[in-house]
């Protein structure tokens, strides 16, 4: 089996002591991917690399940034099958959350790639006579990027897009667990025509991933962060971002409510319901983890839901197509089943569910109350808790009731009423009759709470990846008081 090398300064690398670690795949055992495993002086080697391609990289003309931005969403097209096969192997996900991934992480490169454009200025009238003064957006420096396993094309691609369209040069720490999948994106990008050192990547062992990213947001050169991942690893780098002043863009877990109120289409909120919840075996950071009823059609709901989970089974996506894939692994597994469990044990009940191994079928669990784990903390997995509430007003309580705001949803036929409940939803992002899990390029997608800070997204990002400067032009001598 090849070994997976460091990208650096536009060559591949191996780790300067000759380390690798390796990925297995989560159903076999068997060992998906070999790659090297970065040192510190590694990640700083990156760094110093995209340090130097800067200069040249920012001030390239916004129209050839553009093309270079499309050229890489051809290539990243052209790898579709590879990418496909390396997430199947690496992650468990199946055909379609796979093609998924590479058809939105296209157009994510596209969307940046029209942004290139869209970094702008303004004039702001100044107090001072003969003075223009100018607010201006320019690229901050090295990025930092750091993505995880999940949607691992979709999110690796955004933690270097919007960054790279604004001029600035990147960094990014693969993820342990699919290191292949993201050195193809990496591949795909990197043959696009970006200057020596623009994009550089590294892979390390994960007892080293402390270190590496501690030694990376501390670099001089890294004048700004982003993270998509756990709430957990989050607070850590938004601790050591804050420590060495670098702005920092975090999105983290979520556990998000689907309300479904006492008027709505009761076959619509079922089927969002269950995309939302199993779609990637619920491994997604908007997955629908609460499902919140009204009381008076909650035991219909119940049925229509009972119905659709039970046809959700789960297999192998290596060996036969089925709704599921794999969890990432036996931990993961282990988690969903105990929250289960748990559940059962302090009267939920069960109404569908199943499996063994990493390969879980979905699962769903009505009659949830506080008292019991699921409530409350992240599942990230292929089960569902089904909440029930008195009224719309109790409803929005449990909606809020929660640590997480990344994704919402909420249903009824009555859309001003259902507007006026999602308004009340602390949420960085809530559908009205739509799945909680939805994501455009262009859209502004971020949480609040402990979901994490800042924007993906369109024009949105610019703000997170430039610097605003202020800039003044006199004209004609000045009176000085001294």
């Amino acid at each position: 089996m090849d070994t997976l090398d460091l990208f650096i300064a536009g060559k591949m690398v191996p780790a300067s002591n000759g380390a690798t670690f390796e990925r297995a795949n989560p159903v076999t055992g068997a060992t998906a991917t070999r790659a090297a495993a970065a040192t510190v002086e590694d990640a700083r080697s990156a760094a110093d690399a995209a340090a130097a391609a800067f200069p040249k990289w920012s001030a390239t003309p916004a129209g050839e940034r553009r093309r270079i931005l499309l050229r890489a969403a051809d290539a990243l097209g052209a790898r579709t099958d590879d990418i496909v096969a390396a997430m199947k192997d690496e992650v468990g996900a199946t055909e379609a959350w796979a093609r998924f991934n590479c058809m939105l992480a296209g157009e994510m490169l596209i969307e940046a790639a029209g942004l290139t454009t869209q970094i702008k200025g303004e004039i702001v009238p100044s107090n001072r006579p003969g003075t223009t003064a100018y607010a201006t957006r320019q690229a901050a420096g090295v990025v930092l990027a750091m993505a995880p396993w999940n949607a691992p094309v979709i999110l690796g691609v955004r933690s270097i897009a919007t960054p790279l369209a604004c001029g600035n040069t990147v960094v990014m720490k693969t993820s342990e667990l699919c290191p292949r999948t993201h050195a193809l994106i990496l591949e795909a990008v990197a043959e696009a025509g970006f200057p020596e050192g623009a994009v550089n990547a590294i892979s390390n062992a994960p007892d080293d991933a402390p270190e590496i990213v501690e030694a990376l947001i501390a670099h001089p050169a890294v004048r700004r962060v982003n993270f998509t991942g756990s709430t957990r690893v989050g607070r850590i780098i938004a601790e050591s971002a804050a420590r060495h002043l670098k702005p920092a863009l975090l999105e983290l877990g979520g556990k998000a409510p689907l309300v479904v109120l006492d008027d709505a289409d009761l076959d619509a909120a079922v089927a969002a319901a269950a995309f939302s919840a199993y779609m990637n075996q619920g491994q997604i950071c908007m997955s629908t983890e609460r499902i919140v009823v009204v009381d008076a059609i909650a035991d219909q709901f119940v049925e229509k839901f009972a119905a659709k989970v039970a046809s959700l089974t789960a297999g192998d996506p290596l060996e036969a197509a089925h709704p599921l894939g794999s969890l990432v692994n036996t931990a993961a597994a282990e988690r969903v089943e105990g929250l289960i469990e748990d559940a059962v044990a302090k009267g939920a009940t069960l109404i569908a569910g199943g499996g063994e191994g990493t390969i879980l079928n979905a699962a769903a669990l009505d009659r949830v109350t506080p008292q019991m784990r699921i409530y409350s903390e992240e599942s990230f997995g292929p089960v569902a808790a089904i909440i029930r509430a008195s009224d719309t007003d109790e409803a929005v309580r449990i909606a809020n009731d929660t640590e997480f705001g990344l994704s919402a949803a909420v249903f009824g036929r009555d859309t001003a009423r259902a507007m006026a409940v999602a308004q009340r939803i602390e949420s960085g992002i809530c559908h009205v009759n739509g799945p909680t899990v939805h994501d455009e390029a262009q859209m502004p997608f971020g949480g609040v709470k402990d979901s994490g800070y800042g924007r993906f997204g369109g024009v949105w990002s610019v703000a997170e990846f430039t610097e605003l400067r202020w800039i003044t032009v006199q004209d004609g001598p000045l009176h000085y008081p001294i």
